[in-house]
C-alpha cells in the first residue's frame, strides 16, 4: 500500500474522504459537492466542464497506482471517480440560471448515487468489462451522464 501523503493517494482517496467507515463512494460524491460549487461559482459552467476533464484524468493516473499498490482491480477506498462523475452531473445544470441552487445539488447528489450503485447499461459495462483505472472512472462518467439528464430535467420543471 502507498502511504497516504503520496500525492496518488491524496486524489484518489478525494484528500481522505474515501477512508471514512461505510459507504466510501457516498462520502467521495458529498465531499465533491463543495468543490463543484466552488468551481462553478468562481468560474461557470465551462470551468465546471474543464475540470471534470482535469479530474478524470488525474484520476486514471492516481487511481490506476492506488489499485495497483493495493492489489484490487477496484478498491472502495478510491473516490476520485465519484469526484469525476457527480461533477459531471452538475454541468448540464450549470449552464441553467439556477446552476448554484442547493435543492438542485441535493438531487443531483441523489441521483448520482442511483446511478454508481445500480449501474444500469452501459456503467455496468463500463465497469466490468474496462481495464484498471479506465473501468474504474469510466463507469462513473456514464453514471454521471444519466444523473445529469435526469437533474437538468427537474431543473426544467421545477424552476424554468
Amino acid at each position: 500500500m502507498i502511504s497516504f501523503w503520496h500525492p496518488a493517494s491524496l486524489l484518489a482517496t478525494w484528500f481522505g474522504s474515501g477512508l471514512l467507515p461505510r459507504a466510501p463512494g457516498t462520502w467521495g460524491s458529498l465531499a465533491a459537492l463543495p468543490f463543484a460549487y466552488a468551481i462553478t461559482l468562481a468560474g461557470g459552467p465551462w470551468a465546471l466542464l474543464a475540470a471534470v476533464v482535469a479530474v478524470f484524468l488525474a484520476g486514471l493516473w492516481a487511481s490506476g497506482i492506488y489499485a495497483t499498490a493495493s492489489g484490487i482491480h477496484d478498491p472502495g477506498q478510491v473516490v476520485i471517480d465519484e469526484v469525476a462523475g457527480q461533477w459531471l452531473t452538475l454541468v448540464p445544470v450549470a449552464f441553467t440560471p439556477v446552476a448554484l441552487d442547493p435543492v438542485l445539488y441535493g438531487v443531483a447528489f441523489i441521483a448520482f448515487r442511483v446511478f454508481d450503485v445500480l449501474k444500469p447499461w452501459p456503467v455496468s459495462y463500463f465497469d466490468r468489462h474496462l481495464p484498471d483505472a479506465w473501468g474504474i472512472m469510466t463507469d462513473d462518467i456514464a453514471a454521471g451522464i444519466y444523473a445529469g439528464a435526469i437533474t437538468f430535467g427537474l431543473a426544467h420543471v421545477i424552476y424554468l
